[in-house]
């Protein structure tokens, strides 16, 4: 059973950084694939990031891209943790980071198409 815990959220001012963490843990596939979304009040969630494991390619929303940075560490078998570096912060940022694993078939990773979810972690950004 795959398991996606977020840490590392809360509340911050304009400018500065936070780091997120997704935990996976069960997730033994070949070609594994994790992803970070976010979500705030009335608004379509939104695709930030997302990291090939393996092959280590990496995508970035068009809101996101020069700001935040996916990494991953991968040492464990048993576990990978897929960090989500967030600098020079906006409120336009404030909302609920979800982590996501194993793209399904035929899915474009912009429509949320993930066979797993974590829980979420809130971002708060004060101007």
């Amino acid at each position: 059973q795959v398991q996606l815990v977020e840490s590392g959220g809360g509340s911050v001012q304009a400018g500065e950084s936070l780091r997120l963490s997704c935990t996976a843990s069960g997730y033994t596939t070949s070609n594994k694939v994790i992803a970070w979304f976010r979500q705030s009040p009335g608004k379509d969630r939104e695709s930030v990031a997302l990291v090939y494991i393996d092959g280590g390619t990496k995508y970035y929303g068009a809101s996101v891209k020069g700001r935040f940075t996916i990494s991953h560490d991968n040492a464990d078998n048993a576990k990978t943790v897929v960090y989500l570096q967030m600098n020079n912060l906006k409120p336009e940022d404030t909302a609920m980071y979800y982590c996501a694993a194993e793209l399904l078939r035929g899915r474009n990773w912009h429509s949320g198409g993930f066979a797993y979810w974590g829980q979420g972690t809130q971002v708060t950004v004060s101007s």
